[in-house]
């Protein structure tokens, strides 16, 4: 939500972004100021942000390239930013503060806490080491991140704010119940209504996740020597964890897949070789190797011998990828759902 209805532009972010292994990291910013500059430094900050969650990097991390990045679009160009990685498989978050307001958590049965994270200073001071720290994220627990507009004002300090929006959302929270948490939109339209008829004093962003978590026996994970049965041995480990979780149907595409996919990855790793599958909404299968170069689709010719994996995968998975590790890389794929 911008300062005022007159001006439609600001230095307030947020992002959701997917990450390997169904994590999902949570990103919530602030640029100080609320004018063209404002917007144009948020822009960048968003962009590297995003690029930088690309590479998968820990979130302390991020935080550190981002304040590089501030300083090099000039010595004002000061930032806050909340930095979050939920992993929903170990049902733990990792967050990093650059400044910003500390996140809040609403726990299911209706409990809230204002979460204990490093302060951190801004983006762009520089010469900061930033912090992360790792908490529980509870099944049907809901974290809010939002900016200091929400919470601060000429009325109020930023503690004062902080508390009253606890509050709040615990207040709405009893409103459904300790059985049913509070719809995501509802629960946003409750804490905006906090702040009153008229212009705001600053721009606000509102992020709410909710943690679905995915459960032990929804996950399957193995490790294969990258030799000549490994690709055999997975595709008998898919056939198995997949009966067990009555997925008959997807057996062939993912044995043919997931085959492809280890082939490709036992002729290059030097490196014992991950298979891991995951059932949500989709069947998730993800194979993670030690060589960072990132296999690109490509059409065989009809006298190559290799090169077809890849083609196979993009033609029968709903959705498929590559991400670059720090140890490597995974390339993942998903059936079922709606993609059939």
């Amino acid at each position: 939500l911008p300062a005022a209805e007159t001006a439609r532009v600001g230095g307030d972010w947020y992002d959701a972004i997917p990450l390997p292994g169904s994590r999902v990291a949570l990103v919530v910013g602030d640029v100080m100021g609320h004018s063209m500059t404002s917007a144009a430094v948020m822009g960048q900050l968003r962009t590297t942000a995003l690029t930088l969650a690309g590479l998968d990097l820990p979130p302390q991390e991020v935080l550190h390239h981002l304040d590089e990045q501030a300083q090099r679009l000039g010595t004002d160009r000061m930032a806050t930013c909340l930095y979050v990685v939920y992993d929903p498989v170990s049902h733990r978050m990792t967050i990093a503060n650059a400044g910003h307001p500390p996140p809040i958590l609403l726990y299911p049965g209706g409990k809230t806490e204002v979460l204990t994270v490093p302060p951190g200073a801004p983006i762009g001071v520089g010469g900061i080491d930033f912090e992360a720290v790792e908490l529980d994220a509870p099944i049907g627990a809901t974290l809010l991140l939002y900016t200091d507009g929400l919470v601060e004002s000429r009325l109020r300090d930023v503690w004062t704010g902080i508390e009253q929006l606890r509050e709040r959302i615990a207040a709405t929270a009893q409103l459904t119940g300790p059985d049913r948490p509070p719809p995501l939109e509802a629960l946003c339209d409750e804490v905006l209504d906090m702040l009153g008829p008229g212009d705001r004093d600053d721009d606000i962003a509102l992020l709410a996740a909710r943690f679905d978590g995915i459960a032990p026996s929804d996950v399957a994970y193995w490790t294969l020597e990258p030799e000549v049965g490994a690709p055999g041995r997975a595709r008998r480990l898919t056939r198995q964890a997949l009966a067990g979780w009555d997925l008959e149907d997807l057996t062939d595409t993912a044995e043919l897949l997931v085959s492809e996919i280890v082939t490709n990855a036992v002729r290059h790793a030097s490196r014992p070789i991950s298979l891991r599958l995951l059932r949500t909404d989709v069947l998730r299968c993800e194979v993670g190797d030690d060589v960072p170069q990132l296999p690109r689709l490509r059409q065989a010719k009809a006298t190559d011998e290799h090169g077809r994996g890849l083609y196979l995968v993009h033609r029968l998975a709903r959705r498929w990828g590559t991400t670059r590790l720090g140890t490597g890389k995974i390339v993942w794929f998903e059936l079922g759902g709606s993609g059939g």
